[in-house]
């Protein structure tokens, strides 16, 4: 049996079949749930199909990886690292592959897709460094003869729940760090990019298994809410990753914080930049393109409000028109390609319902705001003038729908753009060192995602990513994300004979 189109014929070479098993569980290969098509959102087709996991093979594999919890937290965290790095060197190896995959079955054009692949090959490289530097510390004891330590340990399974719109990198922000420091990883891919999943999974288990390592260190399942319903309950399973809408992932959060679980959650994004009357224009119009009109909207971090200080508003607005006319829509694994296709028919359906959402709160639709016509969910990349008023400015919708407003003062504009539920990321365009010392300051931008004179969206793993509020508080990748993924003990150790107290007491 051979793939139904040609061009899918690469997916060969990332050991992809027209059918595919899509459970890893306990270093093997096996799934006994509903078997599912994959098709590919720029026209619909069917790529591939994959046997979804089962309520039994999830326990199977929880069993697992359960018992090689026990053997991996025991490695030094550098022999961790090393095999981390292998993974990396493996991804490398399959970069070109593995990132038109990205493209083909989520739908972001191709050079997003490769440098998908490569935000969890810098992880990777990142966790490596990382495997050395897990240091706890010494504290000074007020007792004599007495030390305190601040000592790490793992938390055992960290459970990973990713969204569709980066079927593999958020998996890296996770499972890197999380590997590194001494866990097995559990993942549930999204349901609609099982290929991803099962191809990410294969070039870890590779690397697993060529080291004499037991392959339930990473188990990974493809299905739907059953099974993340399952991950969420499972008391195994210390800290749960949530990628995803604020709604499910406010259900996930209760029902684990119902067995005293942790969670870590990255959530909606309502992202607002700011253009001040000193901004260079030409930078912030080449960056508001690339944060409404990337991934064809559906980043997380996607630019959706757009305030333009009132001495600056027709021209940025006039010269964003211009460059939205040139914006190459299509195939996104053609060359030249700008914006691709919805990743669903329901993303469609649901910018259809959003647009007449948005005129009938008074919103003015100053381009594109229609489907295109074609076999895939595209539609046209939008902007709207509206009112910073209307209750459709207070929610994401998951398209590249760019709203535009005026404000006069800074301070108004930091109040827009604290406004919303959400607080995932932000930036601001200006020159002026007070500007932007006020944009970071306690009393500026309330996100998680600070930015001057760059987009909302293009993150570097260096830093902590995530927001406040309803995006959920959670944050990953880098800085000293390490640390959620562990448990602190702080250890206080008497090495002499006699039993002074804290604070002075004296019991008897």
């Amino acid at each position: 049996m051979g793939f139904a189109k040609k061009e899918y014929e690469f997916l060969k070479e990332i050991d992809l079949s027209p059918r595919n098993l899509g459970c890893y569980v306990n270093g093997r290969w096996k799934a006994n749930g509903p078997v599912v098509s994959t098709v590919n959102p720029a026209n619909n087709q069917t790529i591939a199909e994959v046997v979804e996991a089962s309520l039994g093979d999830y326990e199977e594999g929880m069993e697992a990886c359960a018992e090689a919890a026990k053997t991996w937290m025991q490695i030094p965290a550098p022999k961790r690292g090393d095999i981390v790095r292998q993974i990396g060197d493996a991804l490398r190896a399959k970069l070109h592959h593995l990132g038109r995959l990205v493209s083909l079955e989520m739908g972001k054009i191709l050079a997003e897709g490769v440098g998908e692949v490569q935000e969890i090959i810098d992880m990777c490289d990142f966790a490596v460094g990382l495997s050395r530097q897990l240091n706890g510390s010494i504290i000074p004891s007020e007792r004599p003869n007495h030390a305190m330590l601040e000592v790490w340990n793992p938390l055992g399974i960290v459970g990973v729940i990713t969204a569709f719109n980066f079927p593999c990198a958020v998996l890296g922000w996770n499972a890197c760090i999380a590997l590194v420091c001494g866990n097995c990883v559990v993942w549930k891919g999204a349901p609609t990019t099982p290929l991803v999943t099962i191809a990410t999974t294969k070039i870890v288990a590779s690397v697993l298994e060529k080291n004499n390592l037991p392959g339930a260190i990473f188990t990974s399942f493809c299905g739907g809410a059953e099974i993340g319903q399952a991950i969420a309950k499972d008391r195994r399973i210390p800290l749960v990753s949530f990628t995803g809408s604020s709604k499910v992932g406010l259900m996930v959060q209760q029902t684990v914080n119902q067995r005293f679980g942790k969670c870590l959650l990255e959530l909606s994004g309502n992202n607002a930049i700011i253009v001040m009357d000193d901004a260079d224009i030409q930078l912030a119009v080449r960056s508001v393109l690339f944060a409404a009109v990337g991934t064809a909207g559906q980043r997380c971090t996607t630019c959706r409000r757009l305030l333009l200080h009132e001495s600056v508003y027709q021209k940025v607005l006039d010269q964003l028109l211009d460059v939205y006319k040139q914006v190459k829509i299509g195939d996104p694994l053609a060359k030249g390609t700008l914006l691709g296709p919805l990743h669903t028919k329901t993303s469609r359906e649901n910018f259809i319902k959003g647009i007449e959402i948005i005129k009938s709160q008074g919103g003015k639709i100053l381009t594109g705001g229609s489907i295109i016509e074609s076999e895939g969910n595209f539609v046209q990349p939008t902007i709207v003038e509206i009112s910073s008023d209307a209750n459709v400015v207070k929610e994401e919708l998951f398209a590249s729908v760019l709203y535009v407003m005026k404000f006069k003062t800074l301070h108004e504009a930091i109040e827009r753009n604290n406004s919303v539920p959400q607080g995932l990321s932000s930036s601001i365009f200006t020159r002026k060192p007070e500007v932007i010392f006020k944009w970071i300051g306690p009393h500026g931008s309330d996100c998680g995602i600070v930015n001057v004179n760059i987009p909302t969206n293009g993150a570097e793993i260096g830093g902590a990513f995530g927001g406040e509020k309803a995006t959920g508080g959670g944050r990953e990748a880098g800085s000293d994300s390490w640390k959620q993924y562990m448990r602190r003990s702080t250890c206080t150790i008497n090495y002499g004979s006699e039993l002074p107290l804290a604070q002075g007491i004296n019991f008897g």
